[in-house]
């Protein structure tokens, strides 16, 4: 009877929540609308670098090959994950609030799950557009056309959305008892699992520890990839075409280091040194910052896509000058 009883209770506080509590950056006034800001600018960043990259490469026939494409991918990726949390933790400390609805929380976690998962995918296949470049140029038309392109993004995106919707619904379809506070800015499966009350969550764990796998394998295909570019590279004759090689792939390589880095230290450092701001410090890196930073890496290494960025900001400004200080065209305008 008290058993039958403590599970009753059990499924009626799982399905009771109607919301969730997320952790808040600061507890005073003034922290939280120093938060409120540096997030605001890093947003901003984020959205001006990616839609500059975005449109530049969408506008200039010149940047119309696979690298370029996949790199425009991964922009839009790198947006939408942003998007998925920042404004919402923006807006919470604007309020004062910490809480987030539970349908909110449920399109949150699978928003984010599906946009870094393919984002992930997206850079294993710029490690192998790069590989292809450099290790098997003669064949990097046939390898990498328009159409396999489109499929091996088609692929990456269909990846996420697959990983995403099968984490969700797993994750959510857990009996929910342990309250509804989660240690993390933004809804993320690891603290979910942690307020679950059923032996169910081992199902969910070998979801994770088979997507874990899968992860492993991109993360060896892309080392594999990158020792086989480095020892073509460094077999060049000309020390102007190892740096022109060197260029090409060292914007990716970063960015892949620093996406993987801090998000494999984020899930898989010891529980010894773990702690709430720790933890805190290295989500806001490869959730927030990452996206930010990567149209900065591979615009200050890239001469083509700098050339191509200055041309079309000067163009856009000239126009509009020409444009103001001319009175016909205002009037033919109106």
């Amino acid at each position: 009877m008290t058993v039958l009883h403590a599970q009753g209770k059990q499924m009626f506080n799982s399905s009771s929540i109607t919301q969730f509590l997320l952790l808040a950056f600061a507890d005073t006034r003034e922290l939280q609308l120093l938060h409120f800001w540096l997030f605001l600018g890093i947003y901003l960043a984020a959205l001006l670098g990616n839609g500059l990259i975005i449109t530049t490469i969408a506008c200039d026939h010149h940047l119309h090959t696979p690298m370029y494409f996949f790199l425009l991918n991964l922009s839009l990726l790198d947006l939408g994950s942003i998007s998925s949390i920042v404004p919402k933790s923006m807006a919470n400390s604007l309020w004062n609030t910490r809480a987030i609805s539970y349908l909110g929380c449920t399109a949150q976690l699978f928003l984010f799950a599906f946009l870094i998962s393919a984002e992930y995918s997206v850079l294993t296949i710029m490690a192998y557009d790069r590989y292809v470049a450099i290790c098997k140029p003669l064949h990097y038309g046939t390898l990498l056309g328009s159409r396999a392109c489109v499929h091996m993004a088609a692929a990456a995106w269909g990846t996420g959305f697959l990983y995403a919707l099968l984490h969700t619904a797993n994750t959510f379809s857990l009996p929910l008892c342990q309250g509804n506070v989660l240690d993390q800015f933004f809804c993320e499966i690891p603290h979910i699992l942690k307020l679950s009350c059923s032996h169910s969550y081992l199902r969910e764990l070998g979801l994770i520890v088979a997507s874990a796998c899968l992860a492993f394998g991109c993360f060896v295909f892309i080392v594999v990839s990158y020792v086989q570019i480095f020892r073509a590279v460094l077999r060049i004759p000309s020390e102007q075409g190892r740096h022109k090689a060197f260029s090409t792939c060292v914007p990716h390589l970063a960015v892949v280091s620093l996406f993987i880095s801090t998000a494999m230290f984020a899930y898989l450092k010891p529980p010894s040194i773990s702690s709430l701001s720790l933890d805190l410090l290295l989500s806001v890196l490869y959730s927030v910052v990452t996206p930010s930073v990567n149209p900065l890496i591979y615009t200050l290494r890239n001469q083509e896509l700098k050339g191509a960025l200055r041309e079309m900001v000067t163009g856009c400004y000239s126009e509009a000058i020409n444009f103001l200080s001319s009175p016909e065209k205002q009037l033919q305008y109106n």
